[in-house]
């Protein structure tokens, strides 16, 4: 994925609201970014770190750039969280994600049951819901997901062993966008609710693919599919 027009260079001066940043750009200008991680963002936070943010043209967006990484520990880590289902759409298309290829149809945002997930492909052999996630925050080698207690995040996981209850390939897709870690695991600490329906779904034949992104200012690829522990 690349991004379609050049990233905006500057330092991180606070987030605050949740949805909301303050950057000093290079030119000494202060501006406010939508941010769109919703979480903690706990281990990918860091006053005066190099961010770089996406212009945004639409009059009706108060902010006028969105937030699209951080540089931390002398690399980038993404924290876009629309980015991951675009990258996650695109590499099921183009058959790019090992175990995830020789899909002849696939489409984002189908419903099942009172969940909808991220990506949904089909061949003639099989039906397969794909849920993703945006995976920032480290512990140690630890990629750990969730970095704030999700409900949401459960209500996914209880549905896809529901579809594969089913008969239908159910898979956890999980977007690492940083390259200092090893290891994919629930945090088990901050949502432990989250890791026993995970580790629940796994039983259940519910597939858990982590893998990590290559984070750069000119764009985002998907590169090697990471070990996980529950």
């Amino acid at each position: 994925m690349k991004f379609q027009k050049s990233l905006v260079h500057g330092t991180l001066i606070k987030r605050y609201k949740c949805f909301l940043a303050d950057i000093k750009l290079d030119d000494g200008t202060e501006v406010t970014a939508h941010c769109t991680n919703s979480g903690s963002m706990k281990s990918c936070l860091e006053d005066g770190a190099e961010v770089y943010l996406s212009p945004v043209d639409d009059p009706k967006r108060r902010t006028k750039f969105t937030w699209e990484m951080i540089k931390i520990n002398d690399g980038w880590v993404g924290i876009n969280t629309g980015n991951p289902n675009k990258l996650a759409f695109d590499a099921v298309t183009a058959d790019t994600i090992p175990g995830l290829e020789g899909y002849t149809f696939v489409k984002r945002e189908v419903k099942f049951g009172d969940s909808r997930f991220d990506v949904y492909a089909e061949n003639e052999n099989e039906k397969c819901f794909i849920e993703v996630k945006n995976v920032s925050l480290k512990e140690g080698k630890y990629a750990l997901f969730p970095d704030a207690v999700t409900t949401r995040g459960q209500k996914h996981l209880n549905t896809l062993i529901e579809v594969k209850k089913q008969g239908i390939r159910a898979v956890m897709l999980y977007v690492i966008q940083r390259g200092d870690v090893e290891i994919f695991a629930p945090a088990k600490e901050i949502d432990p609710e989250y890791a026993k329906i995970l580790k629940k779904a796994y039983k259940s034949g519910v597939e858990i693919i982590p893998i990590q992104a290559i984070v750069t200012p000119e764009g985002i690829e998907l590169g090697k599919i990471l070990p996980f522990e529950l």
